[in-house]
């Protein structure tokens, strides 16, 4: 049994976090730090958790436990890190952006292995610093790296994606709250959007000439997920294009191709992200679908930990989605 700190517990990945960490027989969760609700319990922000925990908030930080995820805002990771010196045996799993681009990927004597574990497994085993992945990346890269690998990527590749109000985080916005939400959809950063770069690194470490990467986000009026489109030109066959997604994806735990299309509630509370592949003429469509909360931050966090420490991957992320 391993001890794991949590850094930011009362947004909504560190809620997800603990829910997951909750149910995972090989952790049990040693703090929730918190400098807004030190000292109140950790259902006053997570209610849904009643009965499961009597853990509280606490602005205290044990720097001996085996893994700490850090649940900060970007740029908040790094300030923490710097003045919290952790053991050399802690494992650290970052869920900003601070460490994830290759120019970026080290703090002192630490090098940040950027976790993705279609892509990185077997660097991620061996790690013990990981940059998790952002949700809009997580999801457009599982869609295009497959074409990347086999050097398909066209010259353009266009991507429409669309998230829940949760990726914009527990603090209220003009464009999160309820009544402009609901009932309502639109874009926002057109083809400048953050995750770009990281995106952009993966699919370059696969083919070195890729295509322009056209993305435009949008604000969808539901709470969670991401259903992502990209489409790009593509001569072969749509055997071909299923065949090459199928043989990346042979040994990933997570990532399934669906021959039937596919919609956001397959994944929705899920570690799953989904695939569909559609081809017009010479164009091929492709089609994934995420939880941006798990499969997008805090359950991929914890499949990287389940990495890192041997444990069986599926641990702690049997999850169900809702019909309905």
């Amino acid at each position: 049994m391993i001890k794991a700190g949590i850094i930011g517990g009362s947004g909504y990945t560190g809620g997800e976090l603990i829910r997951i960490l909750l149910g995972h027989s090989e952790v049990a969760i040693d703090f929730v730090y918190s400098t807004t609700r030190a000292g109140k319990k950790v259902v006053t922000a997570h209610p849904d958790l009643l009965g499961r925990t009597g853990l509280e908030f606490t602005n205290e930080v044990n720097l001996d436990v085996d893994v700490v995820f850090l649940c900060l805002g970007h740029g908040n990771s790094t300030k923490f890190l710097e003045t919290h010196e952790f053991s050399k045996d802690t494992k650290i799993v970052d869920l900003s952006n601070d460490f994830r681009l290759g120019k970026d990927a080290a703090l002192d004597d630490r090098t940040f292995v950027y976790g993705l574990p279609e892509l990185h497994k077997a660097d991620i085993v061996q790690a013990t610093a990981i940059a998790n992945p952002g949700c809009f990346a997580t999801a457009i890269q599982l869609a295009l790296l497959p074409l990347a690998q086999a050097g398909y990527l066209g010259q353009q590749i266009h991507v429409n994606a669309t998230t829940g109000s949760t990726g914009a985080g527990v603090s209220p916005s003009g464009t999160s709250h309820f009544s402009w939400r609901n009932n309502n959809i639109s874009w926002y950063k057109p083809f400048t959007h953050q995750h770009l770069d990281e995106i952009r690194e993966s699919l370059q470490s696969l083919q070195q000439n890729t295509g322009e990467l056209l993305f435009l986000p949008n604000r969808g009026n539901f709470t969670r997920g991401i259903l992502a489109t990209a489409y790009t030109h593509f001569k072969p066959s749509l055997d071909e294009a299923m065949a090459l997604y199928r043989d990346f994806y042979a040994d990933a735990k997570f990532t399934q191709l669906s021959e039937e299309p596919i919609h956001l509630k397959q994944v929705v509370n899920t570690n799953q992200c989904h695939i569909h592949l559609h081809k017009h003429q010479d164009t091929l469509l492709v089609t994934s679908a995420i939880d941006n909360l798990l499969k997008g931050a805090s359950g991929q966090a914890v499949q990287n930990m389940n990495l890192m420490f041997g444990f069986n991957e599926h641990e702690g992320l049997q999850l169900k989605a809702g019909v309905f």
